[in-house]
């Protein structure tokens, strides 16, 4: 078996303004290609996770650790974890005016691989996403997120994932707001990533079974009050889907 390629070890954490821990002892091993589904209710840590696992500021890891390639980065700023090869895909994208799309992956690009492409180089590498994601050839000139629909933000995420090529990439409940065809679209270019990155380690959060159907886990996890209470295959999604994260309380 592969050493983990990212590995969460009894990690706790909480807002910083706060006192109350939200994360109360997670364990979790990524191997290389392997997709992990994190799901739970309102409230049980899955948005706190994924902060933390990219260092915001606004959250504080009081215990444990987190481990990439076998480094230990749990003290590592976010730049530095971003281009050592871990990505984020947010849940809200922020909104940054006068920064073009284009712009933007061009700065993020030679940050992450040293690679200072033109900007026509860039565009010519985008336009082949862009046509796969269903988004219009000028959409690279557009500020970043400035007026997007949350499809077109979500498929942005996606986009940059395929030009970045992270290593780890962290999808923080990337079918928030997206009917069903925008979400078969965004799927669709996760798969596609994967078909052209097979190592990709990809954890993936999520509230609904809909993008479980569409990119197939190897593992899914329940997250309840902080802590994964359940491991297993989409037989879990099944039982969420019939019985509820109540039925998982019971076990906690």
């Amino acid at each position: 078996m592969s050493e983990p390629l990212f590995q969460i070890d009894g990690l706790r954490a909480k807002p910083v303004e706060a006192d109350d821990e939200i994360l109360n002892g997670i364990d979790l091993v990524v191997r290389q290609g392997e997709i992990h589904a994190l799901m739970g209710p309102n409230g049980s840590g899955k948005s706190t996770l994924a902060n933390t696992l990219l260092a915001n500021p606004e959250y504080e890891v009081t215990g444990g650790r987190i481990l990439f390639k076998g480094d230990d980065v749990t003290d590592w700023p976010t730049d530095v974890r971003a281009k050592a090869g871990m990505f984020l895909a947010f849940q809200y994208p922020q909104e940054i005016p006068g920064v073009s799309v284009i712009q933007f992956l061009r700065q993020a690009l030679s940050a992450r691989k040293g690679i200072d492409l033109s900007v026509l180089e860039l565009r010519l590498a985008t336009m082949e996403w862009m046509k796969r994601l269903g988004m219009d050839s000028s959409f690279v000139d557009r500020y970043l997120n400035e007026g997007f629909s949350g499809g077109e933000k979500k498929r942005n995420e996606v986009m940059q994932m395929a030009i970045l090529e992270p290593e780890l990439a962290i999808l923080d409940e990337t079918d928030s707001g997206l009917d069903i065809d925008a979400l078969r679209t965004v799927a669709r270019g996760i798969r596609e990533i994967r078909t052209a990155r097979p190592e990709l380690g990809i954890v993936l959060i999520t509230h609904y079974q809909r993008l479980l159907d569409e990119l197939a886990p190897d593992h899914i996890h329940i997250l309840i009050d902080g802590r994964i209470v359940a491991s297993g295959g989409m037989e879990l999604a099944e039982r969420l889907e019939r019985d509820g994260y109540e039925s998982f309380r019971v076990t906690a």
